[in-house]
């Protein structure tokens, strides 16, 4: 099995509780006060709904779906457009990984390194786009 499909599986094991979403944005909103002032006024339900399918565009990519979708992610977290700061993405990312670590049943340090592996590329055009 692929690390792709590794972190697909996993992925679907966080999604099976309401709660992996919600403990996500409460790690990474604590990792920066700019990042948490960003979240101030913001539907966190629909926000959250994004989250969802931005990961999922993430793994589907790595497992050779089209990068289209992240690229048009890039150009609506672009400097011009949320100026969601490059930096930044390593803050979601190491919230992301907190969050598997508590949500997914299955998780190990090796699963861990996978989901690392497996979306960097991914987040790498989006954070390109700057």
């Amino acid at each position: 099995m692929s690390k792709a499909d590794l972190v697909f599986q996993s992925y679907g094991r966080c999604c099976n509780r309401d709660e992996f979403f919600i403990d996500f944005y409460d790690h990474f909103m604590s990792s920066s006060e700019a990042i948490k002032n960003r979240f101030l006024t913001t539907d966190m339900n629909a926000q959250r709904h994004l989250l969802r399918h931005g990961i999922m565009q993430l793994i589907l990519t790595a497992r050779g779906m089209s990068d289209r979708k992240l690229k048009s992610l890039g150009e609506s977290h672009n400097r011009n457009n949320f100026d969601i700061k490059p930096e930044w993405y390593t803050l979601w990312l190491d919230s992301l990984m907190k969050t598997v670590r508590v949500h997914d049943p299955e998780y190990t340090s090796q699963l861990g390194d996978a989901w690392r592996e497996v979306l960097t590329p991914g987040i790498d055009i989006i954070r390109g786009a700057y």
